[in-house]
C-alpha cells in the first residue's frame, strides 16, 4: 500500500472579517502545518473501504461516512483504504480535512488522474484547500483565498489538546462580533522565531475568547503552554480546544512537551516543527 503524510493545520492567527449573508464567515489566517499528523494509506480495490486505525481511532467509531470515504467518492477511485489516526478529533488543527485532502493526493498519485476541481475540494469542507495545498499560506474569504506568504523562520510547536469536545458552530455562534480588522495588507519577511512570536503578539486568534467561554479547560491549556521555559507564544489553534506553544528550538519543545505530560497525563500532547517548504 502507498501511503500519505496528513499533517496538523495549525493556525497561527485567526481573524474574524466579517459575515456573509449565507451565514459562512469570512477569515483572514495565517496557516502552517506540523511535524505530526495522521497516515493515510491506499491499495487498487474493486471496491471502496476503509479502515481506521491508531491511538485516535475511538474518536471515530461512530462517523459511517466520514471525510476520507466523502474525498474518496469525489475522487471516484476505488481502493481499499487504511487511515491511522493520530490526531484528535474535532480539535481545532484540521485533522479530518488533513485526512481528507491526503485521500485526495493520494488517490491522484494511485490512479493518475488529476486533482478534483478546487470548488468541489471546498464543499468537503472550509479547510480541505489549505490542507491539500500542504504549505504555509494565507488563508482568506471561507477558506478559498490561498495566498503566498514569505517565508517563515525555523520554529517548533508543542501542541496540547485536553480531550474536550468544541462544536465549530458553537463557538461561531458565540462570537461577539463578526466584523473585526484582518492582518497587514503585506506580511513581514521575518528573521528567527522570536520575530515570528512578536509578529504573532500583535495579531489575534478571534474564536479563542468564545471557545474559552465553551470550554474553560481551554484557559488551562494556554496557561500551561505559557509557563513553559522558552515559550515565545501560546495561542488556541482553529475553533480549539487545541492550543499551541512557538518556541524557537527542538530541545526547549522538547521538555515542554514532556513537563506537560508528566502533569497532566490525560492531555494529548504532541512538539514537532513547524513543515518548511520542499525545496
Amino acid at each position: 500500500m502507498e501511503t500519505e503524510f496528513a499533517p496538523a493545520k495549525i493556525n497561527l492567527t485567526l481573524h474574524v472579517t466579517g459575515r456573509r449573508a449565507d451565514g459562512y464567515h469570512l477569515l483572514d489566517s495565517l496557516v502552517v502545518f506540523a511535524g505530526v499528523g495522521d497516515v493515510v494509506s491506499a491499495a487498487p480495490a474493486d471496491a471502496l473501504s476503509l479502515t481506521v486505525t491508531g491511538p485516535m481511532a475511538a474518536g471515530l467509531s461512530g462517523e459511517g461516512d466520514n471525510l476520507v470515504l466523502r474525498a474518496a467518492r469525489l475522487a471516484g477511485v476505488a481502493a481499499r483504504i487504511g487511515l491511522e489516526k493520530v490526531l484528535p478529533v474535532s480539535s481545532g488543527i484540521g485533522g479530518g480535512s488533513a485526512d481528507a485532502a491526503a485521500t485526495l493526493r493520494l488517490l491522484a498519485r494511485l490512479s493518475g488522474t488529476a486533482l478534483p476541481a478546487r470548488a468541489d475540494v471546498l464543499a468537503l469542507g472550509a479547510d480541505v484547500p489549505v490542507c491539500l495545498a500542504g504549505r504555509t499560506v494565507r488563508m482568506t474569504g471561507i477558506g478559498e483565498g490561498l495566498a503566498a506568504v514569505p517565508a517563515l523562520p525555523a520554529a517548533w510547536l508543542v501542541l496540547v489538546n485536553p480531550g474536550v469536545g468544541v462544536s465549530t458552530p458553537a463557538v461561531f455562534r458565540a462570537l461577539a462580533r463578526a466584523e473585526n480588522g484582518p492582518m497587514p495588507k503585506t506580511l513581514p519577511k521575518l528573521h528567527g522565531a522570536a520575530e515570528l512570536a512578536a509578529f504573532l503578539a500583535m495579531q489575534r486568534n478571534d474564536l479563542e475568547a468564545p471557545a474559552m467561554a465553551l470550554q474553560p479547560v481551554i484557559g488551562r491549556v494556554k496557561a500551561a503552554l505559557g509557563a513553559q521555559p522558552g515559550c515565545l507564544l501560546a495561542r488556541m489553534s482553529g475553533s480549539g480546544a487545541t492550543c499551541f506553544a512557538l518556541f524557537a528550538d527542538p530541545l526547549a519543545a522538547s521538555a515542554a512537551a514532556r513537563a506537560i505530560r508528566a502533569a497532566e497525563p490525560d492531555w494529548w500532547v504532541a512538539d514537532a516543527p513547524v513543515l518548511q517548504p520542499q525545496s
